[in-house]
């Protein structure tokens, strides 16, 4: 009898820096592509990929994004090389469809990422607009921090941070 798990997109943000950080959080955060603060992933919920948010869960933040803001990642933080951004001409050109109908077609598990050849499977984001929560990023967000899960409410994270 096993239990079906609804399939989500969740995407991760770093909050926290490197220093006093265990080898094995460095590594984790590493496999997930969080190389420096304010870096952002999407994934899917697989138990390997919760397990590994687990293990890292004090130093990130995370939560179901939406096919409109993942949208709005890819045209604003997109991007194919260290210089070249990523456009609505490219995608259609890799993958017939334009960046909105491939975001869609993402979160719903119907495309990934590595139908657009060559783009990068990390976003740099800007640090927040009016900053993180109030009581900082050393705290659980149910707490009133920064760190940990808060659900549909990384939506709204992320749109300060584009």
């Amino acid at each position: 009898m096993s239990e079906q798990v609804k399939k989500h997109r969740i995407a991760i943000i770093r909050v926290r820096g490197e220093v006093n950080v265990s080898q094995e959080i460095k590594d984790t955060l590493k496999m997930l592509r969080l190389f420096r603060k304010n870096y952002c992933t999407i994934i899917s919920n697989t138990p390997h990929y919760l397990g590994m948010i687990n293990k890292i869960r004090d130093y990130v933040t995370f939560g179901e994004i939406s096919a409109d803001s993942f949208s709005e990642l890819l045209e604003k933080r997109g991007h194919i090389s260290k210089k070249q951004k990523l456009t609505d001409k490219y995608v259609k050109e890799k993958t017939k469809k334009s960046i909105k109908d491939f975001s869609k077609d993402f979160i719903a598990f119907k495309k990934e990422l590595n139908d657009i050849p060559g783009l990068k499977k990390f976003f740099r984001l800007h640090p927040p607009l009016k900053g993180f929560e109030r009581a900082g990023i050393k705290k659980a967000y149910s707490v009133g921090g920064a760190l940990g899960y808060r659900g549909d409410k990384i939506n709204d994270l992320i749109q300060r941070m584009i």
